[in-house]
């Protein structure tokens, strides 16, 4: 409780030296934090401060604002985690920012996804990278940093030891700062996690994807890898399955809304067949079809026993091919999360998972389809579910919800 109360007496007094009133939001904020810690003590406060945080204001946080909060948390020890997305931060403002992940001792999250800085700004986070020990987590997607921004980090990563996870999607990289990235991690033993969604590519040459199928071949580090929208095809992904024969660490490869189709399948399903870490494959809004699924579903059924989610939704994939990944799972007992929503849900299909679900083999929560039946037919209809949905907000209810959120729906103002 007292902690709480310390950071309050922080807060304000930033606002004296700036010669500022205490922002409602940030007051309310701490308020419910206050009143959250007297019916539970919390260790630390993960500060949501989000723009789209509607349970409690819709106010944005501006350049200024962040000027305070360097005032305030650069000597705080409670607050663990900032979340700054979906506010109106520009270059100016993420100067303070970087400046309080210098001199912060105990900030290991920060999230500034959807603001508005650019390569300037990025070179302030990637400087404060540099001298930072104790940041884990950096979420910076939908900031327009560029090729310039992208090679910053790719610097930052040569000396940062201690960032487990970058978030660098749709910021608009481009091939030299992609193979910056791979190159770095060839030597960075350290990232577990790194997004690099939707750069701007202008070569058909796949050289991005070249260097980063050669990095994982010699990483041992890197568990989560996303690639989407990469304009990737079956022969940047024919380089990424012969690459991870040797790899021995991979967890997770997103490689969804690219150009892959029954080819590409084919490779990574003798991927699955040598049966490597591989734990979740998203694949998502491609071309797969039924062959692909074929290819997939044969992997599955005979050989692997690691991979337990499968996402192929919208893969132009008919009832065939969908039977096909349903008999799979009778055999193969590892693979728990199947996700087909979007593919031509003939009638076979949805007898096939509708067995599934009834069964019990399937389980309603790890799946995006549930059965119903009108005039003896059966259907699939889609349900809520399935990977990363929580990506880009924060639930404040029910299953997903994090516990220091859900104070916001529990008491609303």
């Amino acid at each position: 409780m007292s902690e709480i109360k310390e950071t309050i007496a922080r807060y304000e007094k930033a606002c004296k030296e700036e010669r500022t009133k205490p922002n409602l939001y940030f007051m309310k904020v701490l308020q419910q934090e206050k009143a959250a810690c007297e019916e539970e003590q919390h260790d630390a406060m993960r500060l949501y401060l989000a723009g789209n945080n509607k349970l409690i204001s819709d106010y944005r946080i501006t350049d200024a604002d962040c000027v305070v909060i360097y005032k305030w948390l650069r000597n705080d020890l409670y607050v663990v985690s900032l979340d700054l997305r979906y506010n109106n931060i520009t270059d100016d403002g993420i100067f303070h920012i970087a400046k309080l992940m210098q001199e912060t001792a105990n900030l290991q999250d920060v999230n500034l996804m959807c603001n508005d800085f650019g390569k300037d700004g990025a070179k302030h986070l990637a400087e404060a990278l540099l001298k930072n020990e104790t940041l884990k987590t950096l979420r910076l997607n939908g900031n327009k940093i560029g090729n310039e921004g992208g090679m910053y980090f790719a610097q930052a990563l040569q000396v940062n030891l201690t960032l487990k996870s970058l978030d660098l999607g749709d910021t608009d990289l481009k091939t030299e700062s992609l193979i910056a990235l791979a190159t770095v991690l060839n030597y960075n033993q350290s990232l577990k996690v790194l997004n690099i969604n939707r750069p701007i590519l202008f070569t058909q040459q796949e050289e991005p994807t070249i260097h980063f199928a050669k990095m994982l071949k010699v990483n041992k580090s890197l568990k989560e890898l996303h690639m989407q929208k990469f304009d990737m095809r079956d022969f940047g992904v024919k380089w990424i399955a012969e690459h991870m024969f040797d790899n021995c660490a991979l967890t997770y490869l997103n490689l969804s809304c690219n150009r892959i189709t029954r080819d590409g399948a084919k490779e990574l399903a003798k991927l699955l067949k040598y049966n490597t870490p591989l734990k979740v494959l998203d694949l998502g809004f491609n071309r797969l079809g039924d062959d692909g699924a074929r290819h997939l579903a044969e992997a599955l059924a005979t050989y692997n026993t690691n991979l337990t989610t499968l996402v192929l939704v919208s893969n132009e994939i008919n009832g065939k091919g969908l039977v096909d990944i349903a008999d799979c799972m009778q055999m193969n007992t590892a693979l728990s999360n199947v996700y087909i929503w979007g593919n031509n849900l003939e009638e076979s299909a949805c007898i096939a998972f509708a067995s599934l679900l009834e069964s019990g083999r399937l389980e309603p929560k790890k799946t995006d389809v549930q059965s119903y039946v009108v005039d003896g037919v059966t259907y699939l209809s889609e349900v809520s579910n399935g990977l990363r949905k929580d990506y880009y907000w924060a639930p404040t209810h029910g299953e997903n919800a994090s516990p220091d959120l859900k104070k916001f729906a529990m008491k609303p103002n």
